[in-house]
């Protein structure tokens, strides 16, 4: 084989030496994968933008090399917000809340096109403060340290999804997990709480004596009746045949004794010399 054969081998093998490589790159750059829990918005840079009717799943996708792909976590997520909010009487109280939302998939294209990446501090964030700030304004200090903390919750939840709707987002719930008041409202609050707690402590004492003198009243009467109804049923007869039994069962006794019958009082026995 002369040098010029040679050389035409050698620029084959180059060309396709090249060739794979630049497959290799157009394939690598025109390729994407999207981890578990997250989802990919297909920006179209000659087609319009962002496609807000289509989203990358999970998974290994090809995209041409001239469009982008902006991937959002779509797994629920936890947002800590410490805030500061006022009473319905003024009063500054500090309240810490866990916020736990989840992008709607589906909607990615949307959030993305309207509210950015950055949605947490453009739409979430306002919306918990400003429906913690509206709820806590309705009640005193009081109520939101002791009955009314579920409640608020409960408020909290429903006022900032109301905000959300139509965000593209989901809320799925919002949790308060402390409140934090003055030091001086807080001791006055524990302290009205624990003379209250004396208070329903001494009226069940109250209560517990009077029932208890009840049933004594109620005892009583009835070992009264019980008394006069006996004595109402014991006739002179009736005595006088209890007498006789009694007698009769004397008189079986060994021992010595002399009984007199009719000598007694109202006609009973006497029983003398008892031995």
């Amino acid at each position: 084989m002369n040098n010029q054969g040679i050389n035409q081998t050698q620029k084959q093998f180059l060309l396709i030496l090249f060739s794979g490589l630049a497959l290799i790159i157009v394939v690598f750059i025109s390729t994407i994968t999207i981890e578990s829990g997250k989802a990919g918005v297909l920006y179209r840079t000659f087609g319009g933008g962002v496609d807000t009717d289509f989203y990358f799943d999970e998974g290994f996708h090809f995209v041409a090399p001239w469009n982008k792909v902006f991937i959002y976590e779509v797994r629920q997520q936890e947002l800590f917000e410490k805030m500061s909010v006022l009473s319905v009487n003024g009063l500054e109280i500090k309240l810490d809340a866990s916020v736990w939302y989840q992008p709607i998939p589906g909607e990615l294209g949307f959030l993305h096109k309207t509210r950015g990446e950055n949605y947490l501090e453009r739409v979430i964030q306002p919306s918990v403060r400003s429906a913690t700030r509206s709820v806590v304004g309705r009640y005193t200090p009081e109520q939101i340290y002791s009955s009314k903390r579920d409640a608020i919750q409960n408020e909290i939840y429903e006022e900032t999804k109301k905000i959300l709707d139509n965000q593209h987002v989901q809320l799925n719930e919002v949790l308060v997990r402390d409140v934090t008041l003055p030091q001086t409202i807080k001791t006055a609050i524990e302290n009205k709480l624990g003379q209250e707690q004396e208070a329903l402590e001494y009226e069940f004492r109250l209560e517990k004596a009077s029932k208890e003198a009840e049933r004594q009243r109620i005892e009583a009467r009835g070992k009264s009746d019980a008394n006069r109804i006996l004595s109402e049923s014991l006739t002179d007869k009736i005595l006088k045949d209890k007498g006789i039994e009694a007698t009769l069962q004397l008189a079986k006794s060994q021992n010595s004794k002399v009984i007199v019958v009719g000598s007694g009082k109202d006609g009973l026995p006497l029983i003398l010399g008892n031995n």
